[in-house]
């Protein structure tokens, strides 16, 4: 029973609130080298609460770029460990004019969070710090052994993150990994993740002319990189948004037959889906079926971003030198970044029009899929507390986004990887307004007291 902690956790209830709220203001944007210092200040306060929870050991870890928290509590030999997994860093805010809060200036709106990090992962993350701080102050020690490892960069790849755990190996040696990312697919259907998609970042930049220039004295005959780049990013897909490119989806394997059970028996409804993402609907509506198979476990290529030449206020009468797009793919089981980049390359390099140069570079090394064991035993403990806390059974299913640790963890530690997090796809993260709902707090905290309690032997 967990009572005593549970009592703990309630009575601390607005001490929470208030760390997560300083959790938020430190805007610990991974991706982008001028908030590398703001970038450490979170991966310090990671630190100190797990020093203020009690953690005997806490190190941090340099990584070759932001650095690694690593915690270790062996309170005693003969139970089991669990490796705590969550990231401190989080998304650039822009675009900023859509903010009705400032993003690093937490707000309480409705009994939710916003700021940016609140949901992923900074409150998820947070659970866990202080449900074993709970421990540590009413008996003394957690049931269980465990150990923390809180990265800085899932923002931006995980560019070090293979070759850290790969050097941490013994240290991380675990029962089991639980993850403090991911998210909850929707708010009214507790679920656990069992796979998610890998990923590929790309950007592709096209040169035409060594100098911008006048269009009205060069326009017609100069080359254009955006008129370039735009027939050629009009070839990467077909009308539906498929993608195209040759080659790009061979290796994937067959859908799980589990994962479509799921989808078939969810009842999804596509016409709200568009309601609620504020798009206009489809003429013909897919089937939900059809639409959450191609959400979930179909490969993506999707434009994040694209410029070239003028951006200010008015005009401005020019042919740009350069223009470029930033791409970002959803990878499926099967496919390898490498082989997926090959593909790309190759199709792009085909399609080049003459006048033109270009450069197309990855960013990090990519991600693979992951797919958890269904008859993974810690999976049935996590169903139980989510179905006591909500009175619902939880839905497994796949994550159409890219949570990297799974396969990173299979492949070095040679553990699966249960994701417990109380967050929820429709809380904006990524996007401006992003929230976390205080009642998912409260909830995650008490989960994750019974999941430590439950899991020792």
């Amino acid at each position: 029973m967990t009572d005593e902690q549970e009592r703990w956790l309630a009575e601390r209830d607005a001490e929470t609130i208030e760390t997560l709220m300083a959790f938020c203001r430190i805007p610990s944007v991974s991706t982008d080298p001028a908030y590398a210092d703001d970038v450490r200040r979170a991966a310090a306060f990671v630190a100190d609460r797990m020093i203020e929870a009690g953690v005997p050991v806490v190190e941090t870890v340099e990584t070759g770029g932001h650095p690694c928290i690593y915690g270790e509590w062996i309170s005693d030999p003969a139970q089991p460990t669990i490796l705590i997994y969550g990231h401190y860093d989080v998304q650039p805010p822009d675009p900023l004019h859509l903010w009705l809060s400032p993003p690093f200036a937490p707000e309480i709106r409705d009994d939710r969070l916003y700021a940016r990090g609140a949901s992923d992962d900074k409150g998820s993350l947070l659970l866990p710090l202080v449900v074993t701080r709970a421990w540590s102050e009413t008996v003394g020690q957690p049931p269980i052994n465990l150990k923390f490892l809180i990265e800085g960069e899932e923002e931006s790849g995980s560019p070090h993150f293979a070759p850290t755990v790969a050097a941490l190996a013994d240290r991380l040696a675990c029962d089991v990994v639980v993850s403090a990312d991911g998210a909850s697919w929707r708010p009214d259907l507790p679920s656990i993740t069992v796979a998610s998609r890998g990923m590929l970042a790309l950007e592709l930049t096209l040169r035409g002319a060594g100098k911008d220039l006048h269009s009205g004295r060069h326009g017609g005959t100069a080359p254009n990189p955006i008129r370039a780049l735009a027939r050629m990013l009009a070839t990467l897909h077909d009308a539906e948004g498929r993608v195209t490119v040759p080659g790009f989806a061979d290796g994937a394997t067959p859908h799980d037959p589990a994962i479509l059970d799921a989808i078939r028996s969810v009842g999804f409804d596509v016409a709200g889906y568009y309601d609620a993402i504020g798009a206009s609907r489809p003429t013909h509506l897919p089937h939900a079926t059809d639409f959450l198979t191609r959400q979930w476990l179909e490969p993506t290529l999707e434009f994040n971003g694209i410029d070239g030449g003028y951006q200010g206020a008015g005009t401005k009468t020019v042919i740009p030198s350069e223009a470029r797009v930033k791409i970002t793919c959803r990878l499926v089981a099967g496919q390898t970044p490498d082989a997926a980049f090959d593909a790309i390359r190759a199709h792009i390099e085909g399609v080049l029009p003459p006048g033109v140069t270009m450069d197309l570079r990855r960013h990090g090394p990519g991600v693979p899929a992951f797919a958890l064991d269904p008859d993974q035993p810690e999976m049935r403990v996590t169903e139980d507390i989510l179905e006591e806390l909500t009175g619902t059974r939880p839905l497994r299913f796949a994550m159409g986004a890219t949570v990297p640790i799974g396969a990173v963890f299979a492949a070095e530690l040679g553990v699966g990887t249960i994701f417990f997090s109380f967050a929820t796809s429709d809380e904006d993260y990524h996007a401006p307004n992003e929230f976390f709902r205080l009642s998912s707090l409260r909830a995650g905290l008490v989960g994750w007291a019974r999941l430590m309690a439950r899991l020792a032997r």
